[in-house]
C-alpha cells in the first residue's frame, strides 16, 4: 500500500503542483484572475483521478480483488494528503520567493471587477474588508498553509469517497 500511496500521491502532487505555477503565471502576468479558478479545480480533479487508479490497482494487484470502503478511503486520503502537500509546498516557494506581492495585485483585480460590473457601492466596501480579511491572514505563513490545504483538500476528500464507494469489493 504505501508504495502505491507514494506513487500516485506524488504523481498527484506533481500534477496540481505544475498547473498551480503554469495557472498563477498568467494570471499574474496578465492580471486576469477570472476564469482561472475553474482551471485549477478542473488541474485537481484530474491530478486526483489518481485516487480512484491507485485504490483500483492496490485492490487488483495487492488485494486480491478485494478491499472494503474504510481501506479505499484510507488509500485515497493518504494520497490526497500527499498532493495536496506538495501543492501547498509550490505555492509557499512561488508566493514568497517569486510573487511576494500576490494578494495587493489579486485585491485590486478582484475591486476592479466588482466596479466594472456596476456593483454598489457597499458591495465593493464589503469586497475590500474582506480582501483586507486575507492580506492581513496572508501575513501570517501559518494561515497561509491553512487556506491553501482548504482549496484543494475538499477536492481530494471528495474524489476518496466517491472512489471508495465505487471500489469496495468484499
Amino acid at each position: 500500500m504505501k508504495k502505491i500511496v507514494l506513487t500516485y500521491g506524488g504523481i498527484s502532487g506533481l500534477i496540481v503542483s505544475l498547473f498551480l505555477l503554469s495557472s498563477v503565471g498568467y494570471c499574474y502576468a496578465t492580471g486576469n484572475f477570472q476564469g482561472n479558478m475553474w482551471v485549477g479545480y478542473a488541474s485537481m480533479i484530474l491530478a486526483f483521478s489518481l485516487i480512484f487508479v491507485g485504490i483500483k490497482n492496490f485492490r487488483d494487484k495487492q488485494n486480491e480483488g478485494i478491499i472494503s470502503f474504510g481501506k479505499a478511503l484510507k488509500i485515497g486520503l493518504f494520497i490526497t494528503l500527499i498532493a495536496s502537500s506538495f501543492y501547498v509546498i509550490t505555492w509557499l516557494i512561488d508566493y514568497y520567493f517569486f510573487i511576494p506581492d500576490f494578494m495587493e495585485k489579486f485585491e485590486n483585480q478582484a475591486i476592479q471587477s466588482l466596479k466594472s460590473s456596476g456593483a454598489s457601492t457597499s458591495e465593493i466596501s464589503e469586497k475590500t474588508a474582506e480582501m483586507a480579511g486575507y492580506k492581513e491572514m496572508y501575513k501570517n505563513p501559518l494561515w497561509v498553509i491553512v487556506l491553501t490545504y482548504m482549496e484543494i483538500v475538499p477536492v481530494g476528500l471528495l474524489v476518496s469517497l466517491i472512489s471508495a464507494l465505487i471500489l469496495k469489493k468484499k
